[in-house]
């Protein structure tokens, strides 16, 4: 009996880019914002680089609320949805070039725990619960240091069908 021989580790890892690139490419707003993603394996950490339109309050300065919750709500829906896509992305099942469908929102709070500096901010998102119909995702934003979060959020979202 002969096993059927292991791909390349590059085929997996371009496949692996291009099924991201599809997913943030699937989503104007990221590119409005700036939104960037770099992945190590199956662990993804959104980059917010800083850009002057961010600035909420001039006289601080600081990035603006809205900007930083919805870095936070599109971290943590692109983590939901990479971890959905993941073992059809391994595989080869899932061809990345063709429509997803992403969660919805069902609620999203936001906890501000200091002001965003002017400069480039960082999140990454923990899927604590996903279910057929139903998912709970934590998100923790940072600039400088790691373990000085200044923003962390909660989100539910409604799954689309797989």
């Amino acid at each position: 009996m002969t096993r059927p021989k292991p791909e390349p580790v590059q085929v997996v890892k371009q496949r692996r880019d291009a099924a991201l690139n599809a997913l943030v490419a699937g989503v104007p707003y990221i590119g409005f914002l700036g939104i960037r993603f770099d992945r190590r394996g199956d662990e993804l950490t959104a980059i917010l680089p800083y850009d002057e339109k961010l600035i909420g309050n001039p006289f601080l300065p600081a990035l603006h609320g809205g900007a930083t919750a919805a870095f936070l709500e599109v971290a943590a829906i692109v983590e939901l949805s990479w971890s959905m896509l993941w073992e059809g992305v391994e595989s080869g099942a899932v061809d990345p070039s063709g429509p997803l469908r992403l969660p919805k929102t069902i609620d999203f709070t936001v906890d501000y725990l200091r002001s965003g500096l002017p400069r480039d901010a960082y999140a990454r998102a923990r899927v604590n619960r996903s279910g057929r119909r139903y998912a709970s995702v934590h998100v923790e934003g940072w600039q400088d240091n790691r373990s000085r979060l200044f923003v962390q959020a909660t989100g539910h979202f409604l799954m689309p069908e797989r």
